[in-house]
């Protein structure tokens, strides 16, 4: 048998907009299938009314403080700065504040524009630079704080409640896909079965995703494929928090890193992937696939959750009716048989798979 990639077998959906093949090259190098299914897009940055609005009010007085959470972010709002004819009044009016980042990547591209910062928390934690400011004293205080897509109410709240002037920078605001198309059918592949993990970089993709789930009837069946089946993987802590405000449970990186990403959910899906023995044959199930004594067995996703079933408990039989809840679109006792019938054919060995009259089926007893 040659060697079979980590992840061959598995299809992977891919929601984001911004550094989406990255994401999906990491997917494809391990022999994933990867389905691109954008739930957001960026609003070009000079063509963003509200970001040169929120400029503006920055320059029209003083700043005491200026927090950076992204290095894109800040040398994107620069870079639209300067298409504006803005930059360099901007540049001198960062350079009187403090400056805080957030990050080494949003500590580089300050420095990348010639300024310096006064603070950097160790963590790269948003709530460690709100503390700073906080045990600083900030009554009084203009601050601007430049956001990356999705807004931090409780940074900036916090700020307000201690007596702070606060203008929000909204860099790369994400609104709905302009096709929503992709993003449509990569739903339907999570609700029959032939999506096996939805890696999330940003909370405005988890919460698009749900909204075109709800406004389409479909959020129940996606948040109990979410809660059962599909792994639900996120960079972080706030890109979970719309998944995790429906009670469905996600993996996490201990660092936000895509290339960490990648590794969790490679990491859950190998542990979702049972090996075990049945009728004297090793079989591996994989995804969309099997491998039966290293023979590799193509599946399509309803037979594919009638073998996952018949193997959390291999010898045990599992009634028609214990069968239909395992299909991704439910049905009726006949879809069960059908089902069995072209399990049986792609795994090439049909007594792996007995009828037990009268009582349902089973996987193969071991001689």
């Amino acid at each position: 048998m040659t060697d079979v990639l980590p992840l061959a077998g598995f299809v992977i959906g891919i929601t984001a907009a911004r550094r989406a093949d990255e994401l999906g090259a990491l997917f494809v190098r391990k022999g994933a299938t990867v389905r691109y299914g954008p739930a957001i897009r960026i609003v070009p940055l000079a063509d963003d009314t509200e970001l040169r609005s929120a400029t503006m009010r920055l320059l029209e007085d003083r700043v005491d403080v200026v927090v950076a959470t992204t290095g894109i972010g800040f040398r994107g709002w620069v870079e639209a700065a300067e298409g504006w004819g803005l930059g360099e009044e901007l540049l001198d009016r960062l350079g009187k504040s403090s400056l805080l980042a957030r990050g080494p990547k949003a500590k580089g591209a300050i420095r990348a524009a010639g300024l310096s910062e006064d603070y950097s928390p160790a963590s790269e934690s948003n709530a460690e630079v709100l503390r700073h400011l906080l045990d600083s004293g900030v009554d009084g205080q203009r601050i601007a704080v430049q956001l990356h897509g999705e807004p931090l109410p409780y940074f900036v709240d916090s700020l307000r409640s201690a007596g702070a002037e606060v203008i929000e920078v909204p860099v790369y605001r994400w609104v709905g896909p302009s096709d929503p198309g992709p993003l449509d059918r990569l739903l339907d592949g999570v609700l029959d079965g032939s999506v096996d993990a939805l890696p999330f970089t940003s909370a405005p993709a988890a919460a698009s995703l749900l909204a075109v789930a709800k406004r389409t009837g479909r959020l129940p069946g996606v948040v109990g494929a979410l809660e059962k089946r599909v792994v639900a993987a996120c960079v972080g802590p706030i890109t979970a928090a719309p998944l995790a405000a429906l009670g469905i449970p996600t993996v996490q990186p201990t660092r936000s890193r895509i290339g960490a990403l990648a590794r969790t959910v490679s990491d859950a899906l190998e542990a979702r992937s049972p090996r075990l023995t049945a009728g004297g044959r090793s079989i591996e199930l994989r995804g969309q696939a099997a491998l039966v004594d290293g023979q590799w067995c193509d599946i399509a996703p309803a037979p594919m959750a009638i073998l996952r079933a018949l193997a959390e408990s291999p010898g045990r039989v599992f009634s028609r009716r214990e069968l239909v809840s395992a299909l991704p679109d439910g049905g009726e006792e006949h879809a069960v048989e059908t089902a069995i019938g072209r399990l049986r054919n792609s795994l090439g060995t049909p007594k792996l798979v007995q009828t037990v009259v009268k009582r349902g089926y089973r996987l193969a007893v071991d001689p």
